[in-house]
């Protein structure tokens, strides 16, 4: 483990680089579980994550040392376990926020973890947290960022990255520094309980917003308007048939 001097106040002090591991968010977990009390703010970064996870046991692919592939250890225990979702509003804009002075207004959140550039994904958001009894104990924030990898496996039609859109390499250590102050921005804006702010910045950037778009439910295709997003994380979509909230295991978005 080495000190850094990153701007941010914690959350990169605390830096683990490693050559290559299965997950930085399983290392992070062991750690945790096999070490003393672990600083929060505490980044593991991989410079080849081989088995990187995304939701529903999706694998996040990366290619060695093109691309952001970190975890983070936060301990949200000011929140109730009821405000899970507060956190991945946090994340996603801290991620806007490092994205946007790149690509502008092409840079969206896609519920409920996934962040792209005129409509391709640029990154993904994996969040695990431990709970004990009524209390959060700790999470551990899994960020995958496509970088410099300009090729990407046929089944990933819909991935991009910041060098396959702006055609010019990116420094991945500068990149770190400008995540872990905009994370940690974002996140003392959520100790301070401005609850309504994320919620404002999170809507106004929700990829389909306010838009007339096409779902995936089971076998069915329905075409629904993307009205807000609960306080527990649920999708709520006006549909013909009244309001209607959906977790993100029941629904998938329909692409052209």
């Amino acid at each position: 483990m080495q000190n850094n001097t990153f701007s941010a106040l914690f959350i990169g002090q605390n830096l683990v680089k490693l050559s290559s591991v299965a997950s930085t968010n399983n290392y992070l977990k062991d750690l945790v579980s096999n070490s003393g009390p672990l600083a929060e703010g505490t980044v593991i970064m991989a410079d080849h994550q081989f088995a990187g996870k995304g939701q529903l046991q999706h694998v996040w692919e990366s290619e060695a040392g093109k691309n952001l592939t970190i975890s983070i250890l936060l301990k949200p225990n000011f929140l109730g376990i009821e405000q899970q979702f507060e956190l991945n509003k946090v994340v996603a804009l801290a991620l806007l926020d490092v994205l946007t002075p790149l690509f502008g207004a092409k840079v969206s959140i896609k519920w409920p973890n996934d962040i792209l550039v005129a409509g391709k994904k640029i990154a993904g958001i994996l969040i695990e947290n431990t709970v004990q009894g009524s209390r959060w104990k700790h999470a551990v924030v899994g960020i995958g960022l496509n970088v410099n990898q300009t090729q990407f496996s046929p089944n990933l039609t819909r991935a991009t990255s910041i060098k396959n859109v702006l055609q010019t390499e990116y420094n991945l250590n500068s990149l770190l520094a400008d995540l872990c102050v905009a994370l940690e921005r974002r996140y003392l804006q959520l100790r301070a309980q401005k609850f309504a702010d994320l919620h404002r910045d999170y809507l106004q950037h929700l990829f389909k917003f306010g838009e007339q778009s096409k779902f995936r439910v089971g076998d069915e295709v329905i075409e629904a308007e993307i009205s807000g997003v609960s306080l527990t994380g649920l999708l709520e979509l006006n549909t013909s048939k009244g309001t209607r909230t959906f977790g993100f295991k029941e629904i998938a978005f329909c692409f052209d």
